[in-house]
Parts: structure tokens; sequence; C-alpha cells
């Protein structure tokens, strides 16, 4: 069969269905669409769901992690410790607020920091440090905490890939002073874009809740139910950063269905490693040993035994119909960082960047698709 007659498998597909339709036709035909009663339903949700007391929903992650940065005080002068090897968003944000990323390599096995390679990057400025939960493995959390609380360093858990993740018995970002998640669509919840900003200080969740619409007194929702709206004031520069309803309305329906697509990705994803883990030269990332992964993004690092490199192997898959991606960027190669870390400095990052590519995984992927991509990975020749 010819690749033009075969079915592309793709990397990600959402899934969105006949529940998300009915949730956004309810809020359209409610004639509120904007920032209102869904969004606080489905903060109130989330939080309960992530096991946090504070859920503030926003536009996407990356102005989750903006507002992290605000409440927590950081500002010009201020170094971020934040991986290389993570979507250039995190590098981005402490950036916004005028402070200096300053890059932690990686664990080989995980894509994370560690406690140690957080440790190595410190600098006197440092009042931050972001931690990633790489393609939804669960970092270490507790451990770099140790590291940084005493030195009254604030670490922000970037959870854009965690959800459905698990770190010691309970949802990632439980356990976090603040962390900011993803609704992308190539994130196991989507709401197509969109964010949310958990926090255990509702001093913080205030605030944010405030700079998310420009910082008004009172928020757009309020003003509209009042027949007399009180008049509105601005005690800060406040930005819009908000979500809509109707945005609220699908990641209502897709919280709901989350534990039974992490579920099957979790099947997909061992399905992976029995079929693989004898091939020379291919390692499949695992679960660390104090957490479960939603394998969000499930990569496979291609080593110089296999009889190809990873490019090589992206286009034998694509010959095939197969769309796998390129693994996990480094922010320090690409133009806005390249002045803060020169190649070599981060060799981990750099190795995994290099090395590794992201195989389809997805809550409706067949059994003869993912035979599909086994049957490449086993006799990548054709």
């Amino acid at each position: 069969m010819s690749v033009l007659q075969q079915s592309r498998i793709n990397v990600m597909t959402p899934w969105l269905g006949a529940d998300e339709v009915a949730a956004v036709t309810a809020v359209i035909e409610s004639g509120w669409v904007a920032q209102g009663p869904k969004v606080a339903e489905f903060e109130s949700a989330f939080a309960q769901a992530m096991q946090t007391t504070e859920a503030v929903a926003v536009s996407n992650c990356t102005t989750a992690l903006h507002l992290a940065l605000v409440v927590a005080g950081i500002g010009p002068g201020d170094d971020v410790v934040v991986p290389s090897f993570s979507f250039i968003a995190t590098s981005n944000a402490p950036t916004y607020v005028g402070a200096r990323p300053v890059f932690a390599d990686v664990d080989a096995q995980t894509g994370n920091v560690t406690a140690e390679t957080v440790s190595a990057a410190l600098t006197p400025e440092t009042r931050a440090v972001i931690v990633v939960d790489q393609g939804g493995i669960p970092v270490d959390l507790d451990a770099v905490r140790a590291v940084c609380e005493p030195l009254g360093i604030v670490v922000i858990e970037d959870a854009a890939c965690g959800a459905g993740s698990t770190y010691k018995g309970r949802p990632v970002g439980a356990g976090a002073e603040l962390a900011a998640w993803s609704f992308h669509p190539r994130k196991i919840l989507t709401t197509g874009e969109g964010g949310m900003l958990t926090t255990s200080n509702p001093k913080w969740a205030a605030r944010a809740r405030a700079l998310r619409e420009h910082a008004m007194s009172i928020s757009a929702a309020d003003r509209h139910a009042s027949l007399v709206s009180p008049p509105e004031e601005y005690a800060e520069i406040g930005y819009n950063f908000r979500m809509t309803d109707l945005q609220a309305a699908v990641g209502i329906v897709q919280l709901s269905k989350l534990p039974e697509v992490v579920g099957r990705r979790r099947v997909n994803a061992a399905r992976y490693r029995r079929e693989i883990e004898d091939i020379r030269g291919l390692r499949l990332v695992d679960d660390p040993e104090w957490g479960t992964s939603n394998f969000q993004s499930l990569w496979v690092e291609v080593d110089a035994s296999y009889p190809l490199d990873r490019e090589q192997l992206l286009v034998a898959l694509a010959d095939a119909g197969i769309s796998a991606r390129r693994g996990i960027m480094a922010a320090h190669r690409h133009a806005p960082y390249r002045h803060l870390a020169s190649e070599g400095t981060l060799p981990v990052t750099e190795r995994l960047t290099d090395r590794t590519l992201i195989l389809p995984l997805f809550h409706t992927l067949t059994t003869a698709d993912q035979d599909r991509v086994i049957a490449v990975l086993r006799n990548p020749g054709g």
C-alpha cells in the first residue's frame, strides 16, 4: 500500500466530540460568552481535581507563568533558574517581567531538572526557579523545594504538560506554591487555547484574578450583572489574560474525561514499551520512581547503535504516513538566549534535543496504527 493510500497517523489528536459541542452551544444560547460563570465553574472543578485551593483561568500557560512571576514579586535584577530543555515560553516568562533566565541542565532519564542541576545554576540574584513536568513526566518537586526554600527562592511548577500525571500519589502541581497549566490542542486536556494558574496562596490568587482583567476592581461579569454598575478602579497596570466561557465550557467536559484519557494513553505507552524495549539503540521514556506520567509526549531516544539517526528515523516514519516530531527544543540554542549559555554547557539538554523524537500517542490510537509505528521502528529500512 502506498503512502497516499494509507491513513495518516498524527502525533496527537484531541478527543473532542458531541459533549463539547453541546456545552459550547449552551453557552452561546445563554447570551454570555466572555469570562463569566462557566470560567468560575471550571476554576472550581479544576482546583478540586488537582487538589489545590485556588485556580485562576487565563488565556494560555504563558500568561499563567507570567502572572506567577508577577504575584511572587519577581522583576528586574532578579535571576530565574529554568530548564533550557522546554518550550521557549518557560524562558520567555522571566524575560517579560525584566528578570534573567539562568539555564539548568536536566536528568537524562526524565528530561527534568533535579535538585542537583538547580543547585549548580543558582546565583546570588536567584529569586525563583521554574521546574517543568516535561512531556508529562513528574518533576521531583520536593527535592527542588528543599534546596530553594531555605534560601527564600520560590519554586514555580510549569505543569503545561502535566494534567493527569501524579507525584507521590497526588496530582502534579498539588504541592506547588504556584503552578501553570496549558490547555493547548497538543495537551491532553484542551480548550483550544487557554491556561490555568493554581496556588495555595489566596492573596496571590486574588491579585492574579484582578491582573488578568486589567486590574479592575470589579469584574466585567459583575458589572454586567448589575443594573447600575459601580465605578471601577485600577490599582495597578494589569493585563488582558482572560479566558472565555466558551473555552471554559469545553474545559469542564474535557476535565471529566481526563482519567479515561490518561488511562488509555498509559495502556498504549506500555504496549509501545513491550514491543520496542528489545530494539537496540532505542530508549523510551518511563515513569520515575516518585510518580506516574500521563505521557503527554511519549519520547524515545535514538542513540548511535540504532541503524538510523533521529532525523533519518523521522523521514522513515513520514514515508510510512506517520507524523512523529522532534523532541523538546533547547531554548539556549535560539537567538533570544544564545548569549546566556554557549554550546556544550548543557550537555544532557543538547543530547536529548538532538536524539529524541515524539511518537504518536492519543486516546483513539488503534492497535493497527500502533503496529504500523512499531513496524517502522523495528525495520526502519522498509
